[in-house]
């Protein structure tokens, strides 16, 4: 029993470093939606593209489903995190 916690205690240690990868890969994915906007203020491109967003989802979530990840939580995220995403470009396309 007294094995627990240190084992808990190890897996939490994994988690966060997995946790600090998912937080560069969001600052590098940000990276390129700041290049993205520069793109479609230049042409005047609509932040919400409908057909990206579900090409977009599609596609993560058959990734997700052969990488043994639910597909229903890659949706979940992904969906949030376009949101996310529209929203921010939305305001600086103004």
């Amino acid at each position: 029993m007294s094995e627990a916690p240190q084992a808990l205690a190890d897996l939490r240690e994994e988690i966060d470093a997995v946790d600090a990868e998912l937080v560069a890969l969001l600052a590098r994915r940000l990276d390129v939606v700041h290049r993205v906007l520069a793109v479609k203020q230049e042409h005047g491109i609509p932040a919400l593209l409908p057909d990206r967003v579900e090409d977009v989802v599609a596609r993560v979530t058959a990734q997700a489903e052969a990488r043994g990840v639910p597909p229903d939580l890659a949706e979940t995220l992904w969906r949030r995190l376009i949101e996310w995403t529209v929203a921010y470009e939305e305001e600086r396309l103004g």
